[in-house]
């Protein structure tokens, strides 16, 4: 059996594993190193703290039709802690029994901890982004004008820290207009006089501003043959391009960026600061502490 194997509900259901469980919820998982990052955190932590001994990561590919289900007998087995990706962030909202004040106004959770009346909901991507944009492009967000691509749980949970660091406007641009309303529906009572645009990729506003952060919240680049989220030539040149896809390394976006000179990063270290608060909510170990553990687990893991 590989060292990581994909678990899949069926598993679940027959579960029996003693010890503290935690899990990644997503559709697809096989790309994802959470349990490479958080199960050499918890070796290392268990050297000195014989607690954590027992507790392991796994990952479950569990199909949205199938999350109720699944976070019902994640819950019934007593798992400490779950993190939610692809597509479950939105999916799972109102499916807590208490949500976390900071993830209420994203609209998406990304990290459950088990309590006895039901999950406890949070968002930890905020803090990821803000972490990796800052060690990766020495950039602030409250300093910077955002050009968000996306629509979804990834974009949400951005959009809503970039205006609470109060940054200089918001373009939050999406290849379905349509899709943009629920977002900004979301954001406007929020904005606080954050200046807030929406438009389509594909037909670049005139007055977009140059130098602006472009942060890619999509799922475009997963795979070699998705087209970029947006072609950044057509952009007044920017101040940097974040992706938060970490797997591949390198997206097409980012080979743009590179072939444009422009300073740019994937998502290994927002996955990495995330995962280190999500492991500090359900173990209480310090993030900041557990997060260079977690980035040459989650570089290695890469790499092999």
């Amino acid at each position: 059996m590989p060292p990581d194997p994909v678990h899949t509900l069926a598993d679940l259901e027959a579960w029996s594993r003693p010890g503290t469980s935690l899990a990644v919820l997503g559709h697809p998982i096989k790309h994802s190193i959470s349990p490479a990052m958080h199960n050499a955190a918890l070796a290392e932590a268990a050297k000195s703290d014989p607690r954590f001994a027992d507790w392991r990561y796994f990952r479950f590919d569990v199909p949205p039709d199938d999350l109720p289900r699944a976070l019902e007998v994640l819950h019934a087995q007593q798992f400490r802690g779950v993190n939610l990706t692809v597509p479950h962030k939105v999916l799972a909202f109102d499916r807590v029994a208490e949500m976390d004040a900071a993830a209420r106004p994203v609209g998406a959770v990304n990290t459950l901890r088990w309590q006895k009346s039901g999950w406890h909901g949070f968002n930890t991507d905020g803090y990821g982004l803000v972490s990796a944009v800052r060690e990766c492009l020495d950039l602030e967000l409250g300093d910077a004008h955002i050009v968000l691509l996306g629509a979804g749980g990834a974009a949400r949970g951005a959009a809503v820290e970039c205006l609470q660091r109060k940054c200089r406007s918001l373009w939050l641009g999406n290849r379905t207009r349509e899709n943009l309303k629920p977002l900004f529906n979301l954001l406007w009572p929020i904005a606080h006089g954050v200046p807030l645009h929406g438009f389509v990729p594909a037909s670049v506003p005139a007055d977009l501003p140059a130098d602006a952060l472009v942060i890619n919240a999509t799922s475009a680049g997963l795979h070699d043959t998705d087209h970029p989220p947006i072609d950044l030539a057509l952009l007044p040149r920017p101040a940097a391009v974040f992706d938060m896809i970490y797997n591949p390394p390198e997206t097409r976006l980012l080979r743009q960026a590179a072939f444009l000179a422009l300073p740019h990063a994937n998502g290994r270290s927002m996955l990495v600061h995330q995962g280190a608060l999500a492991l500090e909510i359900w173990s209480g170990l310090d993030a900041k502490l557990t997060a260079p553990t977690m980035a040459r687990a989650a570089a290695a893991a890469l790499a092999g």
